[in-house]
């Protein structure tokens, strides 16, 4: 009589004949991601990519690509199946009638940084100087200093001199003092604060000020409804993995250590501020009040710069997608 077999290839009386319990990773469905070379999505990426992804029953494949439009574009190729970006575009997407939707990823913002030999102490001190900003004259932390200012009488765009550039270069021009203050994104704000440059204006602590109760969460992760409801169980694997992901890295420090050549940390400094910053910026699990908070910060901007909201006055239904609750 020949050994019998359990379900999962468990031996009784004799030699494993049966498939391991565990899936090989090509016999697992796949989950393509498009990112940027040099993004912080990839930390996350790479710990996913370590056997959360299997785990969760995926094979991760990520896509790098070179800049935020091309992963635009790859995305709605159909290239790749999630991306990470703003809730501006998605909600951009939805008025034009695409089922794209969109699940926080990030909380952590940019701040306005400058040298203390500068004298910049406060936003009274930028009419005249010369200013830096990454993003582009959309950029929402440009547009939300900018509602800022005016709330102090300042008309930034007109008081001071504006530069729009790559975040590298306009580093590059801080350090040389060619620039007075910068408005970088969160990871190159970090590198210059291990340079000595001081916060002039921090985006999350001035949306009080603003009416904002809550930071809305800027980045998520962006796919096609009808994905997730063609693959329900890989949809909601992903994002359990992300998860999964975020939490070991809010607290294992070891984690972060195998990560650190992905990080192209200079130093022991610029490594542990670009750590914390990030453990920083990591989301609660998603609830409506994400929406909400999203909902009045566009209502914000479209007042200030409409063309950074595509002209959109309330955000289109389904931006936030329900079917995910952590």
């Amino acid at each position: 009589m020949p050994p019998l077999i359990g379900r999962r290839g468990v031996l009784i009386g004799g030699a494993v004949l049966a498939a391991p319990a565990v899936l090989r990773a090509q016999d697992l469905p796949r989950v393509r991601v498009g990112t940027l070379q040099f993004g912080t999505v990839n930390w996350e990426l790479a710990v996913i990519g370590d056997g959360l992804d299997r785990r969760h029953g995926f094979t991760l494949e990520p896509l790098v690509l070179a800049d935020k439009d091309a992963t635009a574009v790859a995305f709605q190729s159909g290239a790749v199946d999630l991306i990470v970006t703003d809730w501006i575009w998605v909600a951009r997407q939805r008025q034009a009638g695409r089922d794209v939707t969109f699940v926080p990823f990030s909380l952590t913002v940019g701040s306005l940084m400058a040298d203390p030999k500068t004298g910049i102490r406060t936003i009274q001190h930028l009419p005249g100087k010369r200013l830096g900003v990454a993003g582009g004259e959309d950029d929402k932390s440009w547009v939300l200093i900018q509602a800022y200012a005016r709330k102090t009488g300042i008309d930034l765009p007109r008081a001071a001199t504006v530069n729009f550039a790559a975040p590298p270069l306009l580093n590059q021009l801080a350090l040389r003092g060619d620039l007075d203050a910068v408005l970088n994104f969160w990871q190159f704000a970090a590198r210059l604060a291990v340079k000595g440059f001081r916060p002039v204006v921090e985006i999350a602590k001035i949306l009080p000020e603003l009416g904002l109760d809550r930071p809305p969460p800027l980045l998520g992760w962006v796919f096609r409804e009808g994905w997730a409801a063609q693959n329900p169980d890989l949809a909601r694997g992903f994002l359990d993995a992300s998860f999964a992901a975020k939490a070991a890295m809010k607290t294992d420090d070891a984690l972060w250590q195998k990560l650190r050549p992905e990080m192209k940390a200079e130093d022991d400094a610029v490594f542990a501020a670009l750590r914390d910053g990030y453990r920083a910026g990591i989301p609660a699990p998603p609830s409506p009040a994400d929406e909400t908070a999203a909902a009045a910060a566009l209502r914000l901007m479209a007042g200030i710069t409409p063309a950074a909201v595509g002209g959109l006055t309330a955000l289109p239904p389904g931006t936030f997608w329900p079917g995910y609750g952590g």
